[in-house]
């Protein structure tokens, strides 16, 4: 950062913006639609080897006995690994791999290895995992409790005096990530360098393990992700996948495709943690919730789990937390875009909604008075008027009426950083023939960095978009951080508008001479450059740059820690349609709301709102990873039993953007768009038809069972 805060770059005002600020179509959206663009998994190399994986099929076992050799009879079969020879600790855990000189000929090598298993009891469920016949799992035991806040005592003082009391429990089941692009990478190694395209997060981090692997420099290794089929969090390291593509490379010398397949994916690529809360809450007459005692546990696999924790974001004047584990024979939960805030989200907006309907309140009303930032209260009322909440019947008691289909409405509020960090190094190029150029090793996972990247450069030197090549995803672009936290574009682009501030600069100091005035004086706008001392005299951008002749201008930037800011809130409504006759449940709408500070691209941030909600819908509807806890058999590792929503399922969306939040700053924000929406669609079927669903999906059958009950 410069020292003369003059020097410093400064995003312009929003109405002063050409291209920030405005509706960008992505770059890369022709390649993506046409198929030109080439992921990792559509890498082909001269010489090339296919690796797969064999798995085993129990939640946990020792190996007795692994016997590679029948794979030496496999026609085209190369070489076979032991992944793991001793004893397995959950279902699908990698034992061998095999490369062969096609993708058919490495399964059959799969299908030829002999592996013979000892089982002795596992827990794939809750209650397995406390029993205490289960074999121990985790160093810790196979249950712990590793946080707790707040007094117990007092907070059930708090609750035991309040006007209302309610206690639930919730439950939320493992989602998976279900990116289109399976976990994988392509590595090149002659013994010196490697070459890799990888499915990452995290082009940077890929380069320096795999550099450890091959035990070369990270100098060494070229990464190369110049697209991505989404990660949502699970993509931040090489994994086992990338060890072993570099252990077959190391060994056998000849280029390594390994990518994993669906069922893959679905038992070791990590997942969003499930999870049990109970909640005890207390409100008075008034509205205030007075206190609350809450006791959760994450459901990690052989991982800890994820959750941020209780009243979330409410206000509670006396509350009270214990959070612990209990592992299971299953795969280790993943970061998974918002890490834990959808679980925490779905019981506190839950138990929100049960103590406001005890106390006959309006259930807008009662959460704005347990809300203390303002933002989420301007956030509800515009959420509630678009999805038309305040002329809605039913909005302090649920619709009890059967024998129709009832409409009802429910809301959710989210919390997120965002910021950025000092890691990104950037760089801008402006050639004599009037090329612009924007690099960065940050990888695009599909949120449009790659648009943003050039659009922001375009800005600086008053072009069009389309003027300014972005160029992301490789790592001879510079250090990158990783994709997660939604901290990409507060960390990418201030270094981004450094660069092309001092491009600029430096642009502006040749000319000024042509344009007879000083470098303070000239100005870029509209393809054009001129001086303000004499606005007359004009020179097009491509004149403007073939005076550089044979001396290209480029310039390196750094993170500019006061162009970007952190904390972002939303807040989501939706409205469903219950069948009170069948259960069956209809997602008629859903709104939603985000502040982000300075927006850049405005179309790309409604996307990522709609994708969040969309996101959102299937949790609530239809994804959970189903086991047979006695047979240890995994029934929905494909996408044919895992549900998702589709076509027929998708509600009419309304994306907001906050520009009422006029901070100057860019923040990331596409993670929250998550954390609300299923919880709204929750909240909506109880007030559709007062029945309320304790544990995710929200299938007709739970209804229709809770509509059945009440009758």
């Amino acid at each position: 950062m410069s020292p003369n805060p003059i020097a410093q770059p400064e995003w312009k005002k929003r109405a002063d913006m050409k291209v920030l600020n405005t509706d960008l179509r992505r770059v890369d959206g022709e390649a993506k639609a046409t198929g030109r663009a080439v992921y990792s998994h559509d890498v082909r190399l001269p010489n090339m080897l296919y690796a797969k994986f064999l798995r085993c099929p129990h939640p946990a076992a020792k190996v007795v006995d692994l016997d590679l050799g029948p794979v030496s009879a496999v026609s085209g079969a190369i070489h076979a690994l032991a992944i793991e020879s001793e004893e397995t600790s959950f279902l699908g855990q990698p034992v061998a791999a095999v490369a062969a000189e096609s993708l058919e000929a490495a399964e059959d090598a799969i299908r030829a290895i002999r592996v013979e298993y000892e089982t002795s009891g596992w827990a794939v469920t809750e209650e397995q995992g406390l029993d205490p016949a289960t074999p121990s799992i985790g160093r810790r035991g196979n249950s712990f409790v590793d946080r707790e806040t707040g007094d117990l005592d007092e907070a059930s003082a708090a609750v035991a005096s309040a006007d209302v009391m309610v206690e639930s429990t919730y439950t939320v089941p493992v989602q998976h990530h279900c990116c289109l692009e399976t976990h994988g990478l392509v590595v090149d190694f002659d013994g010196k360098r490697a070459k890799v395209w990888a499915s990452t997060q995290h082009v940077t981090g890929v380069s320096q393990q795999v550099a450890g692997e091959l035990s070369i420099s990270t100098s060494d290794v070229e990464v190369i992700t110049d697209y991505m089929g989404g990660g949502f969090g699970a993509k931040f390291g090489i994994g086992i996948e990338g060890q072993t593509a570099c252990r077959f490379a190391k060994e056998l010398k000849r280029p390594i495709h390994l990518m994993l397949d669906r069922a893959d994916e679905f038992l070791f690529s990590g997942n969003r943690s499930g999870g049990r809360q109970i909640l005890k809450a207390g409100a008075n007459m008034d509205g205030r919730i007075v206190g609350m005692t809450a006791e959760i546990w994450r459901h990690g696999g052989i991982a800890r789990g994820s959750n941020p924790g209780q009243p979330y974001i409410y206000s509670v004047e006396s509350s009270h937390m214990q959070m612990g584990s209990v592992h299971t024979n299953t795969d280790a939960n993943r970061a998974m875009r918002a890490p834990g805030h959808p679980q925490a989200s779905f019981a506190i907006e839950g138990i929100v909604d049960e103590l406001a309907y005890a106390l006959g309140m309006d259930l807008l009303d009662f959460r704005m008075r347990n809300l203390e930032d303002p933002v989420y209260h301007r956030q509800l009322d515009r959420v509630a008027k678009e999805v038309g909440w305040y002329e809605h019947g039913y909005r302090a008691e649920p619709n009890r009426s059967r024998g129709g289909k009832n409409v009802g409405i429910g809301f959710g509020i989210s919390v997120w950083g965002g910021g950025g960090r000092p890691v990104c190094v950037t760089s801008v190029r402006i050639d004599p023939d009037g090329s612009v150029t924007a690099s960065t090793g940050s990888q695009d996972l599909g949120t449009g960095t790659r648009t943003y990247v050039g659009a922001i450069a375009a800005e600086e030197f008053g072009l069009k978009a389309s003027q300014v090549i972005g160029r992301v995803g490789h790592s001879a672009y510079g250090p990158a951080n990783g994709s997660g936290g939604s901290t990409t574009v507060a960390s990418l682009a201030p270094a981004v508008k450094d660069a092309a501030h001092k491009a600029r600069e430096q642009f502006a100091e040749r000319l000024a001479s042509w344009l007879e005035c000083s470098a303070e004086q000239v100005r870029f706008e509209g393809g054009e450059v001129y001086s303000t001392a004499e606005p007359g005299k004009r020179l097009s951008w491509a004149e403007a740059c073939s005076i550089l002749g044979s001396r290209p201008i480029e310039a390196s930037g750094e993170f500019q820690g006061h162009l970007q800011t952190q904390g972002v809130h939303g807040a989501q409504a939706a409205m469903v349609e219950v069948d009170t006759q069948t259960g069956a449940l209809k997602v008629l709408k859903m709104v939603g709301i985000q502040d982000c500070g300075l927006p850049l691209n405005r179309l790309a941030i409604r996307s990522q709102i709609n994708g969040g909600m969309i996101e959102a819908l299937g949790y609530a509807l239809f994804e959970e990873r189903v086991i047979e806890p006695w047979l240890g058999y995994a029934l929905s590792a494909n996408f044919n039993d895992y549900k998702l929503p589709g076509c027929k399922e998708m509600p009419e969306l309304v994306a907001i953007i906050d520009d009422d939040d006029d901070r100057q700053q860019v923040i990331g924000m596409a993670e929250p768009t998550i954390i609300p929406g299923h919880s709204a669609i929750a909240n909506a079927v109880h007030n559709a038809c007062g029945v309320r669903v304790y544990d995710l999906p929200l299938t007709p059958d739970k209804i229709l069972m809770g509509l059945t009950k009440k009758a």
